[in-house]
C-alpha cells in the first residue's frame, strides 16, 4: 500500500510530465490543467490505497480517460451550441457575440486564419510523420520526448534495455528530421 507521502512525491513527480502529455493532445492550457488535476485527485481518491507500483499505470489511464472525456464533452457542448445558436432572430443576424471579445497577444485567438492554418498543417506533419515511425521507435519517441520520461523509465516501461530506448529514440528523431526536412519543415 503506498503511504500518503509516496502517493505525493508521485503525484509532484509526474504533474509536469502529464501536462505536456495532455497540452499535446488537448491544444489547450487550461483544460489541460483542469484535466490532470482532475486526473491527480482522482487517482488520490480512488486508488490512494494501492501499491506504489502500480500507481504509474493507474494515473496514466486515468489521464487518458479524463482527455477522452475532455473531447466527449466539446462534443456534445458543439452540437447545443450549434443547434441553439440556429434558434435566433433573423433580425440578430448582424451580431456576434464572440466578435465583441478581444483576443489576448500571443494566443491562439489572435492569430491570423494564415497563422492558424499554417500551424496546423505543421503539426499534422509532424503527427503523420510520428505515425509513420516503427512501434518501438514511436513508442520511445514519445516517452521520452512528449511524455518527458527519463531513459530509465521509458527502458523499464518499454521491457528493454537503456541502450535501446537511446538508439530508438536516436533513429525516430534522424527519421523525423529527415522526412520533416524533405517537406520544407524546420524546426
Amino acid at each position: 500500500m503506498a503511504s500518503d507521502k509516496e502517493l505525493a512525491d508521485f503525484l509532484a513527480g509526474v504533474e509536469r510530465r502529464a501536462f505536456k502529455q495532455t497540452v499535446y493532445a488537448v491544444r489547450d492550457d487550461d483544460a489541460s490543467l483542469d484535466i490532470v488535476q482532475d486526473a491527480m485527485i482522482k487517482l488520490a481518491e480512488k486508488y490512494g490505497d494501492r501499491p506504489a507500483a502500480e500507481l504509474p499505470l493507474l494515473f496514466q489511464r486515468i489521464l487518458q480517460n479524463a482527455t477522452h472525456d475532455y473531447f466527449r464533452r466539446a462534443k456534445v457542448r458543439n452540437t447545443w451550441v450549434s443547434l441553439f445558436s440556429s434558434l435566433g432572430n433573423a433580425d440578430d443576424d448582424e451580431f456576434d457575440p464572440l466578435e465583441t471579445f478581444e483576443a489576448e497577444a500571443g494566443s491562439a485567438g489572435s492569430e491570423s486564419n494564415e497563422q492558424k492554418l499554417e500551424r496546423e498543417q505543421v503539426l499534422q506533419l509532424i503527427d503523420d510523420e510520428i505515425q509513420k515511425l516503427p512501434a518501438r521507435q514511436r513508442e520511445a519517441f514519445l516517452m521520452r520526448y512528449w511524455e518527458d520520461m527519463d531513459v530509465a523509465e521509458t527502458a523499464a516501461a518499454m521491457g528493454c534495455s537503456e541502450g535501446s530506448v537511446k538508439t530508438h529514440c536516436s533513429r525516430a528523431t534522424h527519421t523525423l528530421a529527415q522526412a520533416l526536412k524533405a517537406k520544407g519543415i524546420t524546426l
